[in-house]
């Protein structure tokens, strides 16, 4: 086959090959050519060509997301590499194995004013699980064999237990574009192998002593779809004394669990607020959308809290960390399902979930009666959505707005939430709805973040089973909901930032379908043409216009009506 005639090239094309990657974002350049040649000419490596490299960064994130395997981005050198930094700190706290590839000058070139020349070594070094420094050359078996070994560490890390992204920065020299006929070389990788877990008698009994205490609290954080995990859960839930509170990200849904943890919290006077505090609290997965769960136990610290999983393993977000297991969290309740002690010793857990019953029972009343408005509609939306869909929330208000609603078990739901940054809400969106094209994807943003991350649009991969719900209220309605920004003279100016802008011509462009609706009945009628796939293919976007000066005061109502 043919390939790069840079030997170095060749050899970490076959490394990633043979450590499951199989995915290629690249984007046009000179200096990262040998790399284009080579993952474009390999017969098993599929590429993706996108010219804005923060956008093609999120694109593969959205790849890796759904696949669940490491995905490369390749990029020339200079200030490029800078724009992949978004995307890679977001895998970096989603613990998403992003390959990142940058394409540098020569060492002998960096600070010596040559052009797109910047100092590209461990650039990404706050937010990476390892990083590689190459030259193209390869002439020796020593050479070869550190390569080799020092992608193979990189992969170990980067895609094993403790998920995330790694860099791979490679020196090239001209002449860039040279090729060669080549055998597929030798794949070779290092399996870091670990053991069953089971807990030791001193884990056990400690365990036991902590569960005998009345009130125990499961928090799930973001988490991939888990089966396994899910069934432990409900076992676990079986006694009353545990309540189990998860979010719509945390991709794990029954009855018995608390499912719209802020929506509950406030249903809970000030009075009351103790008697729902944990004793035993124990955190699996990642970020927390909620910042009321947060400041009450903070405000309430259990006397255990043990932290669940391999990923930042001393990240102690409730300020009371006892214990940290370095485990699967499914393999760890699993564990705990089994051992001996009085289960049901008190109904905390019944507590929870019976208040989580009572605000729930007061919803259908409040959206009879509320106007039009952001709160209005995201209950409609969310009971549109296809059966078996998969829902992108873009961050700031939308993915609030959607955690006031019970999750739908057969939607899988996805949010950039390991640094929470408006920035590529839509390309991993995309991304993502590339890698999975027989499912419906459905992305809900909000204006700021659309027009924000709008190169997303600007590629050849919208396929037809990508949904964009913009929901435009003229500017970042989120500082009208958080306290403080509403008291100062600069809200509307530099918080809100407001503006006057439509995604009409934007959608016409990049080739979306383009629908438009100012009214609940334009919203309805309008829903059955929107998730039809049309015969030319495309992308469609639904651009929703809300009353941004009145949006706040309805979602203040909501939570009135819950007290």
């Amino acid at each position: 086959m043919i390939s790069s005639n840079k030997i170095g090239v060749q050899v970490i094309v076959e490394q990633c090959l043979a450590h499951g990657m199989k995915h290629v974002v690249c984007s046009p350049g000179s200096r990262n050519a040998p790399f284009s040649i080579a993952f474009d000419e390999h017969p098993e490596i599929e590429t993706y060509i996108i010219h804005d490299e923060r956008s093609a960064a999120f694109f593969a994130l959205g790849l890796a997301q759904q696949l669940n395997e490491p995905v490369g981005v390749v990029c020339t050198s200079g200030s490029a590499a800078l724009n992949y930094y978004p995307a890679v700190a977001e895998a970096y706290y989603q613990c998403i194995p992003l390959v990142v590839i940058t394409a540098d000058r020569p060492a002998e070139w960096v600070d010596q004013g040559d052009g797109q020349t910047i100092v590209q070594r461990e650039v990404y070094k706050n937010h990476i699980r390892y990083s590689c420094q190459f030259s193209e050359k390869v002439e020796k078996a020593d050479e070869r064999w550190y390569m080799e070994r020092e992608l193979a560490v990189a992969f170990s890390e980067g895609t094993t237990v403790w998920k995330g992204p790694i860099h791979i920065n490679v020196a090239l020299n001209e002449p860039l574009y040279g090729q060669t006929e080549i055998e597929k070389g030798e794949k070779r990788s290092i399996e870091l192998v670990r053991g069953t877990f089971h807990f030791s008698n001193r884990n056990a009994t400690e365990c036991i002593k902590a569960m005998s205490l009345p009130k125990k609290m499961v928090i799930c954080g973001q988490l991939q779809p888990d089966a396994a995990l899910l069934e432990e859960l409900k076992r676990f839930a079986n006694d009353s004394s545990v309540a189990i509170l998860v979010e719509n990200t945390s991709n794990l849904s029954d009855l018995r669990f608390v499912q719209c943890i802020d929506r509950t919290l406030n249903a809970i006077s000030d009075e009351e607020l103790a008697n729902y505090a944990p004793d035993v609290l124990i955190t699996i997965g990642g970020a927390v959308v909620s910042k009321k769960i947060k400041a009450f136990i903070r405000k309430f610290k259990p006397k255990y809290h043990w932290k669940v999983g391999f990923e930042f393993p001393y990240m102690d977000t409730y300020q009371s960390m006892t214990h940290s297991f370095q485990v699967e969290p499914s393999l760890f309740f699993h564990e705990m399902n089994q051992l001996n002690y009085d289960r049901s010793i008190s109904n905390f857990g019944a507590k929870w979930k019976q208040t989580d019953f009572l605000a729930q029972e007061k919803m259908p009343a409040f959206f009879n009666k509320v106007p039009y408005s952001d709160v209005k509609v995201f209950e409609a939306l969310l009971d549109y959505l296809p059966e078996n869909s998969q829902l992108h929330m873009a961050n700031s208000s939308v993915v609030r707005y959607c955690q006031l609603f019970d999750p739908i078990q057969s939607i899988k739901y996805w949010s950039n939430r390991g640094t929470s940054g408006i920035d590529g809400s839509t390309s991993t969106a995309l991304g993502a709805a590339v890698a999975t094209q027989n499912d419906c994807h459905v992305l809900i943003t909000g204006d700021v973040s659309f027009f924000y991350d709008s190169n997303a649009l600007w590629n050849a991969y919208l396929p037809s089973n990508f949904r964009i719900i913009l929901i435009n209220n003229g500017g970042g309605g989120i500082f009208k909901i958080i306290p403080g920004p509403a008291s100062t003279n600069q809200l509307n100016k530099y918080f809100e930032a407001q503006h006057s802008q439509d995604a009409r011509l934007l959608s016409e462009a990049f080739g979306v379908r383009y629908y438009s609706a100012e009214s609940m009945e334009e919203i309805e009628s309008l829903m059955l043409d929107f998730y039809t796939i049309e015969g030319d293919g495309k992308a469609k976007l639904l651009e929703i216009k809300t009353p941004g000066e009145s949006n706040h005061l309805q979602l203040d109502a909501f939570f009135q009506e819950l007290k």
